[in-house]
């Protein structure tokens, strides 16, 4: 069913982060000069027009990602919503930057539904796709499309597989939605463009990547390397029951873990660190395979390494592995959204920091 979104209230209330108080919400030309700028203040330097009749001050960052959302909002039709990238960052998606690989800013994607035209605006994507009953909803002030509407806008036209399957995963990382969840929002649309990536994407999807470069490692372990059972972020225990390190993928049949070596590993502290995982793992019987940036080059080398690992599992004896995977009672499960979702405040933040870093 096509529904009619709600109107936009732009005021900015009940902020949940202290980024949103470095937002201005746009106000119209006031004669008095109270509710906003005089007619000739207007006119002048202090002030910055971002839609008909709507200024800011001059002082709001047009850089800012959560400015951004909001003048294109502003500058849109009452009707209009935010989608995409810039609701799951307006919800509090971390992943989401509104910057593009080449640092450049990304326009932000407004869904307008399917009974209204807007002209085009640099720096706004506006799209036409009808709009479900409740699919738009209003978070401190903002009228923004549900989770699920957002991360399959995103998932439908990203460039490729890898960023469709890292839209959801980082959605699913700050427990924006959950994949049962995600799958029936799905089920329901058709026609859409993209809707073969998205559904792809979702059946590749994990709740517990931490990084879309984690993503983007796994998809080359599963499509070019082997289509196995991996774990996401899993905890390696002893046979005691003492935490040893928690990978970021791991093979658990084959007991092959892949790390992906970023640009925070490079400092000598957590390269040592890295080091010292390394060897540990080898004495537990477990082999590393590291992946770092660099485009396609990186990922065909990282396969062919992880192949060569493959090789030599197969003739690493059994007796050599000293570790497992069960949950010692102490240890609080947090690898699903549903079972993050249940913690209270404090065990969040103790059971999240190392996700949260």
């Amino acid at each position: 069913m096509r529904g009619r979104p709600q109107r936009r209230i732009l005021c900015l209330v009940n902020q949940h982060s202290e980024s949103r108080h470095a937002v201005h919400r746009p106000v119209q030309v006031d004669p008095a000069g109270v509710a906003g700028p005089t007619p000739a203040q207007a006119r002048g330097r202090a002030w910055r027009r971002v839609g008909s009749n709507l200024y800011v001050p001059a002082a709001a960052d047009p850089g800012s990602r959560d400015q951004r959302i909001v003048e294109a909002l502003a500058a849109s039709p009452g009707s209009a919503a935010a989608t995409g990238w810039a609701a799951l960052a307006w919800l509090g998606g971390r992943w989401f930057t509104g910057v593009g690989p080449d640092r450049a800013a990304l326009d932000v994607p407004v869904a307008l539904g399917d009974r209204r035209l807007a002209r085009p605006r640099e720096g706004i994507r506006y799209t036409e796709d009808w709009l479900f009953d409740g699919d738009v909803i209003d978070v401190d002030g903002l009228s923004i499309t549900v989770a699920e509407r957002a991360a399959s806008f995103e998932a439908r036209t990203a460039r490729d597989l890898a960023r469709a399957v890292a839209a959801i995963d980082m959605a699913a990382f700050d427990d924006l939605l959950d994949l049962d969840g995600m799958r029936s929002y799905v089920a329901r649309l058709r026609g859409r463009p993209g809707i073969r990536q998205l559904r792809r994407a979702l059946e590749l999807a994990h709740e517990n990547a931490w990084s879309p470069q984690e993503t983007r490692m796994r998809l080359v372990w599963l499509l070019e390397v082997a289509d196995r059972p991996l774990q996401c972020n899993a905890p390696v225990f002893d046979h005691r029951g003492q935490h040893l390190f928690t990978p970021d993928l791991l093979d658990p049949a084959a007991g092959i873990v892949g790390e992906y070596d970023g640009d925070a590993h490079a400092a000598a502290e957590r390269r040592g660190a890295d080091l010292d995982r390394a060897e540990l793992a080898r004495d537990l019987g477990i082999e590393i395979v590291t992946m770092v940036g660099g485009g396609m080059r990186a990922e065909h080398s990282f396969a062919r390494r992880l192949r060569a690992a493959y090789r030599r599992a197969e003739t690493r004896p059994a007796s050599r592995r000293r570790w497992r995977l069960e949950l010692p009672d102490w240890w609080v499960d947090t690898s699903t959204v549903g079972r993050r979702r249940a913690l209270t405040e404090p065990a969040r933040r103790l059971w999240l920091r190392r996700q949260a870093a």
